[in-house]
């Protein structure tokens, strides 16, 4: 792929969020992770978080390639949360938990606030009887501000819920319609404005780079809208067009894959980002992740930085992913298999993949790149290796493209790494796994 062609925004996977890629993850590995279920924690002391996948949605966002739902009716939500309580309460029973507390909790969609104020109290009321929170450091909920009233929010305080992630994207309302997005300008004050008089103090706010229909003025005006909000972290992704989306399947495709309406390329979303760094840093903000800025620069992201040093996770509710004991396992990705699996008081794992400790190593190491910083002396403690020897050659060549920076104890990523951090990991990959398709 020349460089002009890999500027053009084409479909494909850019962002990586795991290590092995999960093309490497089989169904013939599931005995690997029953056997790790079967058994107490080789290491107990290991931090352990619950994901629960809430697939339902208003509309369907056009660059959307999660597992999501727009046509169930109420008996089927209900029919998927039954499922979702006896797949914690499976998980719970394992000699693989044997009482160890949850340290954070993450409801992801899809979105988990379509449910309403009951069949949320309802949903979580039964989880609790099976992992309890209330000893979790964080407990975030992913929300679509349309989808939200005050009494709601008012519920999920109650719940335990500590964070809120509000999926904004964008403000401008012809942008967010055309490409699927449910909410409009007015729902985000609204929704907002709730969140903070019922007691929220942990806001943060997504925003996407690239959104077809985006322009400079456009993005502007998104960044100092956000701004005025003052969210305690912001979140910014540069829009992918994976191909499972429907923009992917919409969109005619001339080519090597390569979009032929107007779309914004890889350079002018990296240029967005960089201004909205400079802006909200010059506002106080600090750079958390090569995505997050936060307000208060001791702010946590449990969930994130938890997962991202090797901790453990139930990835639960249809499609999720999780890691348990060194080994990556995904629940089945069709809803009828989830639910059948379920009432035959079976998890519904779908694929797996045992993980070496040396690509337990290089997982840790890409992540925790995203920081914009690898700090030696912890995996020299963990996994007894020097990164920067153990990887000499890749650490020179990203030096040598201007990307990371090499001294004393740390491993930085410069500014201009920071926005491509994602191109920069499969340096880092197993030669098995260099080239191959992430998904």
């Amino acid at each position: 792929m020349t460089d002009a062609t890999q500027e053009k925004t084409g479909l494909g996977n850019y962002f990586v969020a795991n290590y092995p890629p999960f093309s490497f993850w089989k169904p013939t590995f599931l005995p690997d992770a029953h056997a790790v279920l079967a058994a107490p924690p080789a290491r107990p002391e290991t931090p352990l978080g619950l994901y629960l996948h809430i697939p339902f949605c208003r509309k369907r966002c056009k660059f959307c390639y999660f597992r999501v739902y727009t046509d169930k009716n109420a008996r089927e939500v209900e029919t998927y949360t039954d499922a979702l309580v006896k797949e914690v309460a499976i998980y719970a029973k394992t000699p693989f938990v044997g009482g160890r507390p949850l340290n954070y909790v993450y409801f992801g969609g899809g979105t988990p606030s379509y449910l309403s104020a009951g069949q949320l109290r309802d949903l979580m009321t039964r989880l609790r009887a099976s992992l309890d929170w209330d000893g979790a450091e964080e407990v975030t909920f992913e929300c679509e501000p349309g989808t939200l009233q005050k009494h709601k929010l008012e519920t999920l305080r109650e719940l335990g819920v500590t964070r809120l992630s509000l999926g904004l994207e964008n403000f401008d309302a012809k942008i967010l319609e055309y490409n699927g997005r449910a909410h409009h300008e007015e729902e985000i004050y609204r929704a907002y404005d709730w969140s903070r008089e019922v007691g929220f103090e942990q806001i943060n706010i997504d925003l996407i780079s690239g959104m077809v229909g985006e322009t400079w003025d456009n993005w502007r005006v998104c960044v100092q809208k956000t701004l005025a909000l003052r969210p305690e972290s912001v979140t910014i992704y540069q829009m992918e067009l994976p191909y499972n989306t429907v923009f992917s399947q919409q969109l005619k495709v001339i080519g090597n894959d390569e979009p032929s309406m107007e779309i914004a390329d890889w350079p002018t979303k990296r240029a967005w980002v960089q201004y909205a760094y400079d802006t909200m840093t010059a506002a106080g903000y600090s750079i958390s992740s090569a995505y997050t800025l936060v307000r208060d620069k001791g702010a946590k992201f449990v969930y994130r930085d938890a997962l991202w040093h090797g901790a453990d996770m139930f990835g639960t509710g249809v499609a999720s992913f999780g890691h348990v004991g060194g080994v990556h396992v995904q629940n089945v990705d069709r809803w009828e298999e989830y639910i059948a699996a379920l009432d035959r008081d079976e998890l519904p794992l779908g694929r797996a993949l045992p993980i070496t400790p040396h690509q337990a190593l290089i997982r840790e190491m890409v992540l925790q790149l995203k920081t914009g910083h690898v700090n030696r002396a912890y995996f020299q403690r963990k996994f007894g290796v020097d990164v920067r020897d153990e990887f000499a050659d890749g650490w020179r060549r990203l030096e040598e493209d201007g990307k990371v920076t090499l001294v004393g104890k740390e491993i930085a990523v410069t500014p201009e790494g920071m926005l491509v951090v994602d191109r920069l990991l499969p340096t880092f990959f197993e030669p098995e796994h260099q080239g191959s398709r992430y998904t």
